[in-house]
């Protein structure tokens, strides 16, 4: 294999270049490896109900959806925990810049999978963020007093009491959360399929959970640096 060089680098460069990019290859390779196994996994828990949103609808008029309408002519959708609940000023940060990036992919993957981006506010609450935010292509939906984003973890409500402590939440402690579900729909059932299950998952010292990262392009640029994400963080404006 012949490698890449740029002007004025050094051997020592250079091999050290080579040797991390063996790392990036491999890390490509172990990437698509658990893309396989995720899409091989066996068939998911069926809903236990046909959870019903808040959406806006024809004629800019709210209006109810059943999760399992959602789908179209599509067999798989991706619903996208967005924490932003009534009892929120402002939505998390996180989430928002986020949902910045992925503004931009909505009307492509939904070509093969529709996206949804939900939460626990009102609809109009929803969509003003999104047109302030100028988020043409997202598609929200209003989980109001409904159980999806309990059942589904986008909030906290079932988490167990040793699960909170590893938090440092309160045994009586709620709050919304950040959390990807995919639902594949086949013969009249639907199937929760997979689930960003590191967003409750353990942290490594010095990292967050990093759930959303292979969907989040800010990470993957400031990685490219020499100073990294060190712990900088995104704000609402700046």
């Amino acid at each position: 294999m012949e490698y890449l060089s740029f002007p004025n680098e050094s051997a020592a460069y250079r091999a050290a270049r080579i040797e991390l990019l063996n790392d990036e290859i491999a890390l490509r390779r172990q990437i698509e490896a658990v893309a396989a196994k995720r899409r091989a996994l066996p068939p998911g828990g069926e809903i236990a109900e046909d959870y019903t949103f808040e959406r806006i609808g024809a004629h800019q008029r709210r209006e109810p959806v059943k999760l399992s309408e959602l789908f179209g002519t599509r067999p798989s959708i991706i619903l996208y925990s967005f924490m932003f609940g009534a009892d929120r000023d402002t939505p998390c940060p996180g989430c928002t810049h986020m949902l910045d990036a992925i503004d931009g992919s909505a009307r492509h993957v939904g070509q093969r999978a529709p996206l949804y981006i939900v939460a626990k506010s009102p609809i109009a609450r929803l969509e003003a963020w999104a047109r302030e935010r100028r988020w043409p292509h997202l598609s929200f939906l209003s989980d109001g007093e409904g159980r999806y984003s309990a059942d589904y973890y986008g909030d906290t409500r079932r988490l167990t009491d040793a699960k909170r402590a590893e938090r440092g939440m309160k045994p009586s402690e709620n709050w919304d959360e950040t959390i990807f579900n995919v639902f594949h729909q086949t013969d009249g059932r639907v199937r929760h399929v997979w689930a960003s299950e590191m967003a409750y998952g353990p942290e490594d010292p010095g990292q967050h959970h990093r759930a959303g990262d292979l969907v989040d392009p800010l990470w993957g640029l400031l990685d490219m640096t020499p100073e990294g994400r060190g712990s900088w963080f995104p704000s609402l404006s700046y």
